[in-house]
């Protein structure tokens, strides 16, 4: 059976966490275990880390960077992240909701008094 992605530019944090889920379970065998997830992760960041030195840092491009793409780069760090918070049980759009209600309550006039970013 072959997954489709349905309506994939308006799906919600909800849906992708459905659809990797599904995605695992058909494709993927089972989930790494969350040590293994954390690992990618941090490997996924770092591809993030080195594309942005090379697009807007100093550094130059490698042969071996020059076909990667951020908006990909992005996305598999979203995927791990997906995996951990499904095999974790955290319902991103839950949590997502929390700490902006966090950041809201904390941080209501933190940034507008900063005068670093003025």
């Amino acid at each position: 059976m072959l997954l489709v992605f349905k309506n994939q530019k308006n799906m919600t944090i909800q849906e992708a966490q459905q659809t990797v889920d599904q995605w695992i379970k058909q494709r993927g065998v089972r989930y790494f275990s969350e040590l293994t997830n954390m690992a990618i992760l941090t490997e996924e960041v770092g591809e993030v880390a080195r594309l942005i030195a090379r697009q807007y840092g100093e550094q130059s491009f490698k042969e071996s960077d020059m076909n990667k793409e951020l908006s990909d780069e992005l996305a598999d760090v979203l995927w791990v992240l997906i995996c951990l918070a499904n095999q974790t049980g955290v319902d991103l759009t839950d949590a997502l909701h929390k700490n902006l209600a966090k950041k809201n309550a904390r941080d209501a006039n933190r940034h507008l008094n900063n005068e670093k970013l003025k």
